[in-house]
Order: structure tokens, then C-alpha cells, then sequence
């Protein structure tokens, strides 16, 4: 029976060596970077905001929240503007003492329990999480929403 050794660096990435315990030969073989998005996050990255805002690539596996002010508007922009990929999840909170929407483009957003689909309302306090499910399918639930 052989086994093989792998040597590499610290980091995970780059240049590793792949070697033969029994003859000793050696192959070398560049793996692949790895990242938060790659891994999942250990910590959510929180994202202030005080005026309706519309989503960015970036705000994958971030917490977005309404700090403060009076009604205001997050929206998730269609796969034809910013292609999120499938398993993409965001969370919403909305601290204010104001009501704060969660809409949708043209995308479909599902509420999780009802089926419910368009534009959901997040009290003061709420929190919600959406997960992309398909390219143009996201489905939300939380505390607080409607």
C-alpha cells in the first residue's frame, strides 16, 4: 500500500508538493486560494446603513442593518444586475424606530413558511435572512417580518 505526503505552506494556497512516500518522487501542484466566501464566515461583517441603499456583490455573508432614521428601502437588484451566486446569504436588521422594507426586483422573494412572494416589511428589532436559492429565487425569513 503507498502513501503520499503533502507539503505545503501555511496559508493553504499556492505551491504545494505532493510526494511519494514509498519512491520518494515528487509532483508539484497549485491548490486553490481559500477564502471567507469560500469557507463561510466565522463572523458576519456588519454594514451600517441610514438611507435606502440597493445591494452590491460585496454584501454576500453580511449582516446589513438600519441604524437609525425614518422608512427606508434595502432592495435586492436582479440576477441581471449583480449575479449573487446560489447559496449567497444576507442579513437584514433594522434597529430604527421606523419600518424597513425589503424589496425585490424583478426576482422572485419568498417568504419561508407562507410562500408569500414580493416586498417584505421588517419591524424595529427585526431580523431577517435571505438565501439565494436558485439565480433568480431568494427565500427570506426571520423575526419581525411580514
Amino acid at each position: 500500500m503507498s502513501s503520499i505526503i503533502l507539503k505545503g505552506n501555511s496559508s493553504g494556497a499556492g505551491s504545494s508538493t505532493l510526494q511519494s512516500a514509498n519512491t520518494g518522487s515528487a509532483v508539484t501542484q497549485t491548490l486553490p486560494s481559500v477564502t471567507a466566501t469560500t469557507l463561510g464566515y466565522i463572523n458576519a461583517p456588519l454594514d451600517s446603513k441610514t438611507d435606502s441603499y440597493t445591494l452590491v456583490d460585496g454584501d454576500q455573508g453580511k449582516v446589513i442593518y438600519l441604524a437609525s432614521g425614518s422608512s427606508k428601502t434595502f432592495t435586492i437588484p436582479a440576477n441581471g444586475s449583480v449575479a449573487f451566486e446560489i447559496g449567497t446569504v444576507i442579513t437584514f436588521i433594522n434597529v430604527s424606530a421606523s419600518a424597513l422594507t425589503i424589496a425585490i426586483t424583478t426576482d422572485t422573494l419568498y417568504q419561508a413558511g407562507t410562500g408569500s412572494t414580493g416586498s417584505r416589511t421588517l419591524a424595529q428589532y427585526g431580523i431577517a435572512t435571505a438565501v439565494k436559492m436558485t439565480s433568480t429565487t431568494w427565500l427570506i425569513s426571520g423575526n419581525g417580518l411580514t
